[in-house]
C-alpha cells in the first residue's frame, strides 16, 4: 500500500466540504480541493439577492455532523449559510487543501496506472488516484431565450449575478420568472422600487413558510444540549417525509391535499378573483417544485406590483413588450430564470476507460449506478449526480450518503492497493431500470413541464421516492457490484 494516496475534490460548495472534512476525520490528508470561483460556498457564494435564503429547515438544511446551534433564523438567508461553510473551511483547515480559482476543463483516465489526469484552464495537470465531483447544478445561471434581451439599454442581470453597485431604489423594474429565486426576490424588492412588473410564464404552487427568528435563548439552549438539536433536525427530516408522498407521488387523492394547502394561502393572500385566478396552477400539485413564501403572492396586493401573463414579444432598449403590443418600461430586468443544470451532460470533458466520453455514456440520458458511479468511469464519485435530486427534503442527506459511499470505496483501493474499482454495467443498467420504472408513478411525470425533465420527458434529476429509502441503498459498497483490477 502506498502512503500517498493523491485524491480529486472537483467543486467546494457543501458537497465538496462535506467530503474533505470527512476524509480528515479519517485521517487521510492528501486530498485536493479544485475550485473554478475566488472563494468557497457554490450556490450559497453566487446566490447574493434581496430575500436569498433556503427553502429547507436550517436544523436540516446542515451537515449532520457540523450541528449550527447558532441559525437565527428556522430558514437561513443566504450569507448565513455561506458563514457556516467558510466557518467549516476555517475549522478543519482545509484552505492549504484548496485551489481556487482553478477550472478542472478536463479529466482522462489512465488504465495501466489507475490515475485520472486533471487538467486545468492554465494548462496544469495533476493526477489523482480517485475523484469526487461535487460540481453541484444551481451554479451556472440559465439566461432566457428571449427576442432582443441584449438590446435593453438600461441595468440587466440574473438572480445569481446580482449587480449590487445598481440601487433599484424608485426604479421601475421588471422581474422575468416566478419560480423559487422569484418568490424571494419580489417581496424583497416590491417595497423598495418604484413599480415591479412580474412576468409570468406559469403561476406555481405555494405554501406558507413557517419562518421564525431564534432567540438568543433558544439558540444557547441549542448549543448547550446537542441532543435537542439533533431531535430538532430529526423532526423536520421525518415531517419532510411524512408528507413526501403528497409531493412526489402521482395521486390525485393526495395532490388535492396539497393544492387545498396552496389555494387556502392563496385566498388569505390575494382579495382580487380575477388576479386569484392568474396565480391559480393548472397542472397536478408536486409536478413542479413546490414553492414556500409567505409574503409572495400578497406581494400582488400592492399598488406598484403588476402581475403580467401575456407571453412576451421581445425586450426592446426602453423595456419589455408583450404579445398584446403593449410596452412595460424599464429601467432594469431582473432574470430569475434559474438554473442550467446539464442534466445530460458532463460539467467538462471526461474521458474513461477506452477513450469513451462521459457524453458518450449519457447521450441518451444521464444515468449512475445509486446516483454516484458510471460503468466505464473507474475510482470517479459523483455527488448530487443523476436522479439523486430531492422534491421533498434537503438535498443534504442524499449527499451525506453518497459521501459515506464513496469513502468506503476510497478505503477499499487504499488499503487494499487497487488500480480501480469499476461498476458493472449490468448492476448500473438494472438500478436504473428499476428507477424509471417507477418514475410513471410519480408527481412530476403527471404532465406538466419542468426543468427536473430531460427534453425528451424523462426524469435523469429526482429520486423517485423517499429520502430514508435512498440513504438505506447508500449505506454500504459492495465490492462484488464492481469489477476490481488489483
Amino acid at each position: 500500500m502506498k502512503p500517498d494516496f493523491p485524491i480529486a475534490i472537483i467543486g467546494a460548495g457543501f458537497a465538496g466540504i462535506g467530503t474533505a472534512i470527512q476524509l480528515k476525520k479519517a485521517g487521510i490528508q492528501s486530498f485536493t480541493m479544485f475550485e473554478r470561483a475566488g472563494e468557497i460556498g457554490g450556490t450559497w457564494r453566487d446566490n447574493t439577492y434581496p430575500g436569498a435564503a433556503c427553502d429547507v429547515p436550517s436544523h436540516a438544511y446542515s451537515l449532520s455532523f457540523e450541528p449550527n446551534p447558532n441559525w437565527s433564523r428556522a430558514f437561513a438567508e443566504s450569507g448565513e449559510i455561506q458563514d457556516y461553510l467558510l466557518g467549516l473551511v476555517e475549522k478543519w483547515k482545509l484552505r492549504p487543501h484548496l485551489r481556487t480559482n482553478t477550472e478542472i476543463t478536463e479529466a482522462r483516465f489512465d488504465e495501466t496506472a489507475g490515475t485520472w489526469i486533471l487538467t486545468t484552464d492554465e494548462g496544469d495537470t495533476f493526477t489523482a488516484r480517485a475523484v469526487v465531483s461535487g460540481v453541484g447544478g444551481l451554479v451556472d445561471p440559465a439566461w432566457p431565450d428571449i427576442k432582443g434581451l441584449q438590446s435593453f439599454r438600461g441595468e440587466l442581470f440574473h438572480t445569481a449575478r446580482w449587480n449590487h453597485d445598481f440601487d433599484l431604489t424608485g426604479k421601475n423594474v421588471a422581474v422575468i420568472g416566478t419560480g423559487a429565486s422569484a418568490v424571494q426576490v419580489v417581496p424583497a424588492l416590491a417595497p423598495q422600487v418604484a413599480r415591479l412588473s412580474v412576468f409570468q410564464r406559469t403561476p406555481a404552487w405555494v405554501v406558507p413558510k413557517p419562518d421564525v427568528r431564534y432567540s438568543e435563548r433558544a439558540r444557547h439552549f441549542y448549543g448547550r444540549f446537542p441532543l435537542a438539536l439533533q431531535a430538532s433536525r430529526l423532526a423536520k427530516f421525518w415531517m419532510s417525509e411524512l408528507f413526501g408522498p403528497i409531493i412526489f407521488l402521482n395521486s390525485d387523492r393526495l395532490s388535492a391535499i396539497g393544492q387545498k394547502a396552496s389555494l387556502r394561502h392563496l385566498r388569505s393572500q390575494v382579495s382580487d378573483p380575477e388576479l386569484r385566478a392568474k396565480l391559480t396552477p393548472s397542472f397536478q400539485f408536486g409536478c413542479k417544485r413546490m414553492l414556500i413564501s409567505s409574503d409572495y403572492w400578497s406581494s400582488f396586493e400592492r399598488e406598484n406590483v403588476d402581475l403580467v401573463t401575456e407571453p412576451i414579444e421581445e425586450i426592446r432598449g426602453d423595456g419589455i413588450e408583450t404579445q398584446d403590443g403593449v410596452l412595460h418600461e424599464a429601467d432594469a430586468i431582473v432574470l430569475a430564470t434559474g438554473f442550467a443544470l446539464g442534466l445530460a451532460t458532463a460539467p467538462f470533458p471526461v474521458i474513461g476507460r477506452g477513450g469513451r466520453t462521459l457524453d458518450e455514456a449519457w447521450s441518451p440520458g444521464a444515468v449512475a449506478y445509486k446516483g454516484m458511479t458510471v460503468s466505464g468511469f473507474p475510482n470517479w464519485f459523483v455527488l448530487m449526480g443523476p436522479n439523486t435530486g430531492p422534491g421533498h427534503t434537503s438535498v443534504l442527506v442524499y449527499t451525506e450518503a453518497q459521501i459515506h459511499y464513496a469513502l468506503q470505496a476510497i478505503h477499499k483501493l487504499k488499503d487494499e492497493g487497487l488500480r480501480y474499482v469499476d461498476v458493472r454495467q449490468d448492476v448500473q443498467d438494472r438500478y436504473n431500470a428499476g428507477l424509471q420504472k417507477r418514475m410513471k408513478h410519480m408527481s412530476w411525470s403527471s404532465g406538466c413541464n419542468s426543468w427536473y425533465l430531460s427534453a425528451d420527458g424523462s426524469n435523469h434529476s429526482l429520486f423517485p421516492g423517499y429520502a430514508s429509502e435512498y440513504v438505506i441503498r447508500a449505506r454500504r459498497f459492495k465490492p462484488s457490484e464492481y469489477q476490481i483490477a488489483r
